[in-house]
């Protein structure tokens, strides 16, 4: 499927859940969609904006339309989804959802830096892919991390994020989110 990056549309969203979304999500018991929709849930049930939600539902799209394989980590590639994502949904969706997005990584090695244990929580994948997106934060850089705006949504996402890897979990479906999506459209 070709996907113009600047031009994506609310059917091109769809689309590319329905062809990749049942790839698996890393080394996780769930797939991607599986994955995007717990994230979302968790963030619905917080008590989440709308653009957080969406956020939550659409922080793996670029994983979606990467061709480098299921568990890139293995291979010791880090995929740079966060940034695919969030250029592909510029003209869809406003800084308030692709700002956390582009930050969710970051905000890993946030968390990393400054919550004892958070790094010991991880799963398998995330701790490899850490490793590839550069380890935890320094001090300096934690700081300046969460004065930029949408920094502290990062962190929330991150930890639903992280939460959001149960096998069989029910959710509401795809559709259910992509109506709230649609509310915070651009």
């Amino acid at each position: 499927m070709a996907l113009t990056l600047l031009m994506i549309t609310f059917p091109e969203i769809r689309a590319l859940f329905d062809l990749n979304g049942d790839r698996r999500y890393g080394g996780e018991p769930v797939s991607q969609l599986e994955h995007a929709l717990q994230c979302a849930r968790l963030a619905e049930e917080g008590g989440a904006s709308d653009e957080l939600i969406t956020a939550c539902l659409l922080h793996d799209f670029g994983h979606l339309f990467n061709e480098r394989g299921t568990t890139p980590t293995l291979r010791g590639v880090d995929d740079k989804h966060q940034f695919y994502a969030a250029s592909a949904l510029k003209n869809v969706f406003p800084d308030a959802v692709r700002v956390p997005i582009y930050l969710h990584v970051e905000a890993k090695r946030y968390l990393c830096a400054v919550t004892a244990g958070y790094r010991d929580d991880l799963s398998a994948d995330s701790r490899r892919s850490l490793e590839l997106q550069g380890g935890p934060l320094n001090d300096v850089d934690a700081g300046k991390f969460i004065e930029q705006l949408h920094a502290s949504d990062a962190v929330r996402l991150r930890f639903w994020d992280d939460h959001a890897k149960v096998a069989g979990a029910r959710t509401p479906d795809l559709d259910h989110y992509l109506g709230i999506a649609r509310r915070c459209a651009a």
